[in-house]
């Protein structure tokens, strides 16, 4: 009874409860109703309302189309204010156009104060209605120019619609209404312009304006016209010369305007007019002392990413050329300001460690994501900072060293005058005129005398100066080449470098700077820096100079001051190395070594290549050999870089005992030694006389490395397949090697060729017509380093270039395949060189950039760069035609021959054995000594070593000879004939024969 009682109000209160949602959600459903009712008719009502008021506006325009009456102002302010009311950028696009030229052409009407649009300002009850109503259509102005593509036509009169609109409303000078007694109204004008210009720049006019530019401008050919660019940056430049050059505006108009890439160089082009504004307002001044604060700079800088920065300094780099006066009087805010602007662009250089960098076709691998956009414009760009590096610039830069006298004794006055061409015209370097010149006057050889303070004014300014080239070099990679190619066209320039850097500090050179090594101090890096950037560019010099224009004209240098150059480059790089300086340097120093030791390496190469500096010139009499050798046995750090980077300030023949050394240690790891506990493997050949080249190769060129490393006993046998008597203790494997060196280097078989004139051997181009002939030149680059691993000397006169190919001097970033050209062809040498000196067109000779070539009767072109042939040699190319010709003559024509070859070669010679030696020295290691007999120490090896029955195969009147030192060449080589078996003395004799010295 009790439970059913409670079910039952249980059932009652659940139904209570329902009947309470359900007419709950029945208030919910009809208030939504109404709600979405009410909306509805909302969005109805207003819709209806926006077609009333656009139908409205049509039929306004239409009828002010119709020309039937002039719209008074206060019409058209109604219907704009109508229009605003409503209005949808994409459904009211051509309304508002409309209306733009409706109030332009009230603008323009003759002496009808009522229909100016802007006469409604004096109007007590409307001014601030005008000024909110022309802020927004100016404002919808701003927005459809950011939309807009200048490069497509009709967009392109939008543009030019809209900037009117900007150009009329901030600025009072084509008002009527002001014009006659309105002038008094001048003043407060002006204030409302202003307040429009106000309104403006907080919405971001400068943005717009950038974007604008940015559109028209970052590409190849210029979209927008003259007319458009004048407009905008008149309109950019209003705000600023209103607010007196106030900071604010002056970072607004440098980060949104001044970044434009090459807007500088558009204005020149499209409209000179705003240049000569520039310079009226003292532009660039205000500009350069804004950003001479490093705070400011800095704030810039970070507004810009790297390529936008890049753009802003092009800029200002232009305007510098253009205002000598200014950069003249403000040289040291201007470096400052390129200097900080350079360092920053340069963080956000990075090596390609991943994915996640760009490539910027001015500053390499980028960390930031690149704008491709601004791709385009980059040509324009790297012309714009090629004013940096430019004659005109340089002149003005570096004024305090190019001042300086360098001539004495002028002879001028006993020969005729000759006009010279102004250097900054860039004019072609005329071969007769440099001799003329220089020999019109005597110069006084530079070297280090000190006596300047480093802390005089001109001083730290000559160094900030050089401070901003070597960053310039840093930080634009990839136009490095040019930048160079432009410090270094002054002839002057470098030698008065050279000269200003002689006489720094107390005694000058190699101390002070040896000093500022030592002192981590803003002044020594400055300085250090003025010796980077001497020594880039004259490496540079010297390695796009040939023979002719560096040992005849000496350009730039004599050659009395390159062995003083040299001499202190080679003190400079020793002392840094022996001092320990170089094994912790990092950033700035290890730069400033791989600079100086990259200089000195070029001049050290050139001297081996023809000499210009005394003999032991690069010797270094303060360094034992013997303590160097302990080091080295010591692994001490020091002595293998010394090894490594100028193997040249050791003695020839100790570096040729140091390569025995090297030799006989790897035999002895390898177990090719003959020991009392061990006997080495021996490999047994076969070879017939009648086919000593082919049973040669068939049975060698299997080898392992190792085995190849070591013994290797020959078996003769004749014709008749009879062995010929006689052991082999390597005299049998001596003649074998001696043999078949002789018949694979034989021109007549065609793996070889021999140069013209002198005959040296380098692979043959034609050689590929032997079956195999790359594993032939593998086997002979096996066989000549198994003669050199065993030190058997080889009458072999390799051409000069091919040395440095085996050596792998050519993967150098300083090599230069036209002065080693002259060791292959030096007709074609002079040939080439003169092309580089012809005065005229050079397109008239008819070249091509392909060479013509007779292979075996058959004429073949090869081209040097892809479709070459159809490719003339003009002024601007000939200079790259040059370096491809040699490059193909020495590199391209034997490549695989010579890469084969030096495979062989390398199986059995470690590369970093041989990179002690330069070319000469290479071949003196291969073939032996061409030095002059010494009897006594020939006399003094007879009696240590008993030579007796060796000197009695000497004929007793060449013996005569050689004792009273009447001795000509042809003798000499016969004895050493008999000596050593060949015509002259083997390197490392001393170690041979027993030197008293060992």
């Amino acid at each position: 009874m009790f439970s059913a009682s409670q079910s039952s109000k249980a059932q009652f209160l659940d139904k209570a409860r329902q009947a309470r949602e359900e007419r709950r959600e029945l208030k919910e459903r009809e208030r939504a109703a109404v709600q979405i009712q009410a909306l509805i008719r909302r969005f109805l009502c207003r819709c209806r309302l926006q077609r009333e008021i656009r139908r409205e506006v049509e039929d306004f325009f239409g009828a002010n189309e119709s020309g039937s009456s002039k719209r008074s102002a206060l019409s058209i302010f109604r219907i704009a204010r109508k229009l605003l009311f409503v209005f949808n950028h994409k459904e009211d696009k051509e309304r508002f156009e409309k209306l733009c030229r409706c109030i332009l052409n009230s603008m323009d009407v003759e002496n009808e104060p009522k229909v100016w649009y802007v006469s409604l300002a004096l109007s007590k009850d409307l001014t601030l209605l005008w000024i909110k109503q022309i802020k927004d259509i100016l404002w919808f102005c701003c927005e459809f120019l950011k939309q807009l593509k200048p490069d497509i036509l009709q967009d392109s009169r939008l543009v030019n619609l809209h900037l009117t609109m900007l150009v009329t409303f901030t600025d009072t000078s084509t008002w009527k209404i002001l014009r006659g007694k309105g002038e008094t109204l001048r003043p407060a004008m002006n204030h409302i312009c202003a307040n429009i210009m106000g309104h403006l720049n907080q919405k971001g006019f400068y943005s717009v304006l950038q974007i604008l530019l940015t559109n028209g401008l970052a590409r190849s050919r210029p979209s927008l016209s003259k007319g458009s660019l004048t407009a905008i940056f008149s309109l950019a430049l209003r705000p600023v010369v209103a607010a007196q050059f106030s900071d604010n505006l002056l970072r607004l108009f440098l980060i949104h305007i001044m970044s434009v890439p090459a807007i500088m160089t558009h204005l020149a082009t499209l409209t000179p007019e705003r240049l000569a504004v520039i310079e009226s307002h003292d532009l660039f001044r205000k500009f350069i002392l804004f950003l001479s604060r490093e705070a400011q700079c800095r704030d810039v800088c970070v507004c810009l990413e790297g390529s936008h920065t890049l753009c802003l300094l092009g800029n200002l780099v232009y305007l510098g050329s253009l205002n000598d006066k200014v950069l003249e009087e403000e040289t040291a805010h201007f470096v400052g300001v390129l200097i900080h602007m350079l360092s920053y662009c340069q963080k956000y250089v990075s090596q390609k460690k991943s994915n996640l960098t760009h490539w910027h076709p001015v500053l390499g691998w980028f960390s930031q994501t690149v704008d491709y956009g601004l791709n385009e414009s980059m040509p324009l760009l790297t012309k714009q900072l090629q004013h940096l590096w430019g004659v005109h610039m340089i002149r003005i830069l570096f004024s305090d060293v190019l001042s300086k006298k360098l001539l004495e004794n002028q002879e001028i006055a006993q020969l005729p005058t000759q006009p010279v061409s102004p250097q900054n015209s860039l004019p072609m370097k005329n071969l007769l005129k440099r001799a003329f010149q220089k020999s019109a006057s005597v110069r006084n050889i530079l070297k280090p005398v000190g006596g300047k303070r480093v802390d005089s004014a001109e001083v730290q300014k000559v160094c900030s100066i050089c401070v901003l080239y070597q960053t310039t070099l840093t930080t634009l990679t990839q136009i490095r080449l040019q930048i160079l190619t432009g410090l270094t066209y002054l002839d002057d320039l470098l030698p008065k470098l050279w000269a200003f850097i002689c006489e720094l500090g107390p005694q000058g050179g190699l101390k002070l700077f040896l000093e500022c090594l030592n002192n981590d101090t803003e002044e020594s890096k400055r300085l250090l820096a003025m010796l980077m950037l001497f020594c880039d560019c004259s490496r540079h010099l010297i390695t796009i100079l040939d023979d002719i224009e560096v040992y005849e004209e000496q350009i730039s240098f004599k050659l009395e001051e390159l062995v003083t150059i040299s001499s202190f480059l080679n003190s400079f790089v020793f002392k840094m190395i022996w001092d320990g300086i170089v094994e912790n340097a990092r950033g700035e120093t290890l730069e400033l070594f791989h600079s100086v030791h990259g200089w000195l390496m070029v001049l050290y190469e050139r001297d081996c290549r023809r000499r210009f500096a005394p003999e032991d010139h690069w010797l270094r009499k303060d360094l034992k050999p013997s303590v160097l050798f302990q080091e080295l046995d010591k692994d001490k750090k020091r002595a293998q870089l010394l090894l490594q980077y100028i193997p040249h300030v050791i003695p020839h023949k100790n570096r040729v005992l140091l390569f025995r050394n090297m030799v006989t240690k790897e035999k002895e790891k390898l177990g090719l030694v003959e020991t009392s506990s061990a006997s080495p493997h021996v490999t047994h050949i076969t070879i017939r006389r009648s086919r000593m080249l082919e049973d040669g190769y068939e049975q060698l060129r299997q080898l392992s490395q190792n085995a190849m490393k070591g013994v290797i006993r020959v078996k003769f046998v004749n014709d008749l397949g009879v062995d010929e008597a006689g052991i082999d203790q390597d005299g049998v494997f001596k003649e074998f090697l001696e043999e078949i060196i002789k018949k694979v280097f034989d021109p007549a078989l065609n793996l070889f060729k021999t140069t013209s004139g002198d005959e040296r051997l380098y692979p043959s181009p034609t050689s590929y017509i032997h079956e195999n002939y790359l594993q032939l030149f593998e086997f002979v680059g096996k066989m000549l380093g198994k003669a050199v691993y065993e030190g058997i000397v080889v009458d072999v006169p390799f051409a000069s270039f091919f040395l440095s190919q085996l050596l792998g001097h050519h993967h150098s970033v300083f090599y230069s395949s036209v002065d080693e050209l002259p060791s292959l062809d030096s007709e074609f040498y002079k040939n080439l060189t003169s092309i580089k000196r012809y005065g005229g067109d050079i397109s008239d000779l008819g070249l091509t950039l392909s060479y013509d070539e007779d292979v075996m009767g058959q004429l073949v072109c090869h081209e040097l760069v892809p479709g070459g042939k159809t490719i003339p040699v003009t002024n601007e190319n000939k200079i790259s035609y040059i370096h491809l010709m040699a490059h193909f003559r020495m590199h391209t024509q034997i490549k695989s021959q010579t890469a084969a070859l030096i495979s062989g070669f390398r199986s059995i010679i470690k590369p970093e054995w041989i990179r002690m030696f330069s070319a000469p020295e290479l071949q003196r290691l291969i073939s032996g000594d061409n030095a002059e007999i010494d009897l006594e120490d020939l006399k003094s090896r007879q009696k240590r070593m008993e030579l007796k029955n060796m000197f009695l195969k000497v004929p007793s009147k060449r013996w005569w000879g050689l004792s009273t030192g009447r001795v000509n060449p042809d003798s000499w080589q016969k004895t050493h004939g008999v000596l050593w078996g060949l015509p002259w003395e083997p390197p490392g004799h001393y170690l041979a024969v027993g030197h008293p010295s060992q």
